[in-house]
């Protein structure tokens, strides 16, 4: 099998490559956005023909969310055009597709996990590209699977974990949010669930979600960050509006998995203990 993964370098790509430099059943081209530039949308399918994928995972996107408020221009370039500029490909030269999406399509307003099928309502220009990425990828390549995900970190790339690490080496003290309800996902974890898919005997294609299971907030994840480290640190929780940030983020977005373990008989870690594996893993970097 020959894959593209694009969003070579950042964190879910990254966590793919460890997986599959050494697996000799698949040929796999890692694209970084110098390879692949996701915002020069008239040169994405010239570029993917060069590798003749029969899979890609589109795993590249424009994540500074709240920079996205003010560049909302390349924000639809890299979110939504270069996804509609991929599914094209797919489906005129039958590549598979797993696209990476996002809990920021939905405003945050819920009281229960969400399923695949909740209403869409996005809050902030990311979460918008983002959603009309997948209404692109949905109407030029049905076919295709796309994973919403959350909260995402690694020992790779720049992330809340590897924030607070730093940030609690250095002070006495840190204030976090405590009134944002999701759950965190270790890229490592969903790379695996990615891999898991596409290597299944029979594609089921749809949204679905993925995220590490378990609910917490920012200022508990924060918390088990300290004392997995055993940091000498207070965390203090303040609401979201001690913390005014140029985008709005969802108040509530924790993912129902259900369907993802139904179909395709994915295993979903728990939050602690996959937070506890990728710190070791960072201590030992």
């Amino acid at each position: 099998m020959k894959i593209v993964i694009t969003g070579a370098t950042g964190q879910l790509g990254s966590e793919l490559y460890e997986l599959l430099i050494n697996d000799t059943e698949k040929e796999c081209y890692f694209l970084d956005r110098k390879q692949l530039p996701l915002d020069q949308i008239l040169l994405i399918q010239d570029i993917l023909a060069m590798y003749q994928p029969d899979l890609i995972i589109h795993a590249g996107a424009y994540t500074a969310v709240d920079k996205a408020e003010e560049d909302c221009e390349t924000a639809n370039l890299v979110n939504h055009l270069a996804c509609e500029e991929i599914a094209q490909y797919c489906r005129l030269h039958g590549a598979k597709l797993i696209a990476i999406s996002t809990d920021y399509v939905f405003d945050g307003n819920a009281a229960i996990p969400l399923p695949e099928d909740a209403p869409t309502a996005p809050i902030n220009v990311y979460g918008q590209t983002k959603l009309a990425g997948e209404q692109a990828i949905q109407k030029w390549y049905p076919e295709a699977v796309i994973i919403r995900t959350s909260w995402v970190y690694s020992a790779y790339g720049k992330n809340f974990v590897k924030t607070m690490c730093r940030l609690m080496a250095e002070r006495e003290e840190v204030n976090v949010i405590n009134d944002q309800i999701g759950s965190p996902t270790y890229a490592k974890d969903l790379a695996i669930a990615i891999l898991k898919i596409a290597d299944a005997t029979e594609w089921i294609p749809g949204i679905y979600h993925y995220s590490n299971e378990g609910e917490t907030s920012w200022y508990d994840f924060a918390v088990a960050i300290r004392d997995f480290r055993s940091f000498d640190c207070q965390v203090k929780p303040i609401p979201t509006i001690a913390y005014p940030t140029p985008a709005q983020r969802p108040k509530y977005s924790l993912l129902d998995k259900a369907k993802i373990k139904a179909v395709y008989d994915v295993v979903v870690p728990e939050w602690k203990e996959s937070l506890a594996k990728m710190l070791t893993k960072e201590i030992e970097k």
